[in-house]
């Protein structure tokens, strides 16, 4: 009989958990844009399943396909992938290892969603049987050469920590926006070579069918995104054409690709590529801050969340309940 099929522990007790643990971990991801079936027993099954052999980490699932980032303990590697080729779906997924690895993930969480990337575009406007072509690293340094035009297909965010060079960065902080903004950006381009990119291929996948649809004829897309270009760099010792860091969604929140660091601290300006979350849970916002401003502001977007915090906990909630405070 399955049971647990949802992890309710907090995040102290997730974290005291994992620092026990005496074997290492190593960060996949994988997508596959497939026609699934039953989805609500797929999801109790792969986490069942899952939750046995230790994994950790975060997974979609649609009738569209699955998206998959997950922390595996080594000595399971083997049978996690031979667990996952007994599904005919996911028969041979490539996968790809993360560029610098971390504490990713604390906990196994399976989702059902509409779709594996939220892009909330009607049918109409896609053929995932006409996607882009799948440029490898070589090719796509190549292509970068010869004066292809490059869109980065993730927020605005990812993009200010770590990009390729010259790339159109779109500035939009949800994939919803981002299809028409970058249709629009790339107007008057039909007939030029599009080079899309993102972190590990997913949303370029619907993405280069999409501009398809809309007439853009030779849409190209990094095979395997900049995850597997990273690794492609130190293996085949290419001149890495992303510089900076590549943020990713997890307990790591980025991977260090090059030394090259082009963002700033939103508080001081100084040269800072780290991003983290405000500590005060009600405001929470994402931001990139340095050492000197973290100790600053109690690693707090502002003085305002800073002094916020220091209020006893039943006048936080008092506040944020009678919406009588503004964090931003």
């Amino acid at each position: 009989m399955k049971k647990n099929l949802y992890n309710k522990k907090n995040k102290q007790d997730l974290i005291k958990e994992i620092d026990k643990e005496n074997f290492n971990r190593s960060t996949y991801s994988f997508y596959r844009y497939t026609k699934l079936k039953n989805i609500n027993v797929l999801r109790d099954n792969l986490y069942f399943e899952w939750s046995e052999l230790k994994i950790l980490g975060r997974i979609y699932l649609s009738e569209e396909g699955i998206n998959a980032q997950i922390s595996i303990p080594e000595h399971n590697i083997d049978l996690f992938k031979m667990q996952l080729n007994k599904y005919n779906a996911f028969k041979d997924i490539p996968f790809k290892t993360a560029v610098q690895e971390g504490q990713s993930f604390l906990k196994l969480v399976i989702k059902i969603k509409n779709e594996i990337v939220a892009y909330n575009i009607d049918k109409s406007e896609y053929n995932m049987d006409v996607t882009g072509k799948h440029l490898d690293s070589s090719e796509f340094n190549k292509a970068i050469k010869n004066g292809a035009t490059i869109v980065d297909m993730r927020n605005y965010y990812e993009g200010e920590i770590g990009k390729f060079e010259n790339a159109i960065i779109p500035d939009v902080d949800t994939s919803k926006k981002l299809l028409p903004e970058v249709k629009k950006l790339l107007k008057g381009q039909k007939n030029n070579k599009i080079l899309l990119y993102c972190t590990g291929g997913i949303r370029c996948e619907k993405a280069s069918s999409y501009l398809i649809h809309h007439g853009f004829s030779d849409v190209n897309q990094l095979k395997g995104g900049i995850i597997q270009y990273a690794n492609d760099v130190k293996k085949q010792k290419l001149t890495s054409k992303f510089i900076g860091k590549n943020y990713v969604f997890d307990h790591r929140m980025g991977e260090r690709i090059t030394k090259d660091i082009i963002s700033k601290c939103h508080q001081c300006e100084s040269s800072s590529d780290s991003h983290t979350n405000c500590l005060n849970q009600a405001c929470h916002i994402l931001f990139i801050q340095c050492t000197k401003c973290a100790k600053i502001y109690n690693n707090c977007c502002s003085e305002k969340c800073k002094k916020f915090l220091t209020l006893p906990k039943e006048e936080q909630k008092k506040l944020f309940k009678q919406n009588k405070i503004q964090f931003s």
